[in-house]
């Protein structure tokens, strides 16, 4: 039960932050920045002692579709306050926010059949690799989608009074090829530790999730090689990063969607 409250208080913690950073947007006022970073900090404490008392059970943690985004939420959460200490990265928030809190939410109330995992040292590296290159390429789509709102309303010169909460436009675009860098760099790493370590990486249970991970690799992969070859940047570099996003979203949740909440419910 503590652990459920905990979840709950996360949640909680997480819309009212939200609701405050949307407010202070919408009516033009600043942030008051390290007292929100400090709150985001609290919820991360909660979401954390939740997530792992739901999640981690005596015969291995639990990585249903539900609990796994939730897990994910909680690393993306990390690194972007972690980030936000050094670099103008807190805009991302409006997303995380909200969708932290649905994902804690959601995981709390679903009732679907979990995977239950044994981990080893190998098999941990595995995942966690994967949970962080998943996080920062999230990041990076998120950072695109800022990045599109920026170029759309500096050509159309509207909605001008908002682009002052954002980095200049070179800024946003160095944060966004710094988060596919590393991000890639990861990706790279989960796939080979997943080729080595795991007895078969394309058994019928894990071929959806290799193929469509390498179809992300290649895809960041193009994006970076565009970048530093041919000078991509603007509107090219967030339809790559979406489109590497997409791959990405259907390696790490496509076939649990299906299993464990479409197929569940037939």
């Amino acid at each position: 039960m503590p652990f459920y409250i905990a979840n709950i208080a996360a949640a909680v913690l997480y819309a009212a932050l939200g609701f405050y950073l949307a407010r202070q947007l919408v009516q033009q006022k600043d942030l008051n920045l390290p007292l929100f970073l400090a709150a985001i900090a609290v919820a991360l404490v909660l979401h954390a002692v939740g997530i792992c008392g739901i999640s981690i059970k005596p015969e291995g943690i639990q990585l249903s579709f539900f609990a796994a985004s939730s897990q994910i939420f909680l690393v993306m959460n990390i690194i972007v306050l972690l980030s936000s200490l050094k670099k103008t990265l807190h805009n991302v928030f409006i997303f995380l926010l909200p969708c932290s809190a649905l994902a804690i939410i959601t995981t709390i109330v679903s009732h679907t059949e979990s995977t239950i995992l044994q981990l080893n040292y190998t098999l941990a590296s595995h995942v966690v690799l994967s949970y962080l290159a998943y996080s920062l390429l999230t990041i990076a789509t998120l950072q695109a989608m800022l990045l599109s709102y920026q170029n759309r309303h500096l050509k159309s010169r509207s909605g001008l009074q908002y682009l002052r909460y954002l980095p200049p436009l070179q800024t946003m675009e160095a944060l966004l090829f710094e988060f596919v860098l590393v991000g890639e760099i990861l990706l790279t790493l989960s796939i080979l530790s997943g080729f080595v370590f795991l007895d078969n990486i394309f058994a019928q249970h894990l071929v959806h999730k290799t193929v469509f991970s390498i179809a992300a690799w290649f895809v960041y992969g193009f994006l970076l090689w565009g970048k530093y070859k041919l000078g991509w940047r603007g509107n090219t570099a967030i339809r790559w990063t979406l489109a590497g996003f997409l791959f990405l979203m259907l390696a790490y949740f496509g076939s649990k969607l299906v299993l464990e909440i479409i197929l569940h419910r037939i």
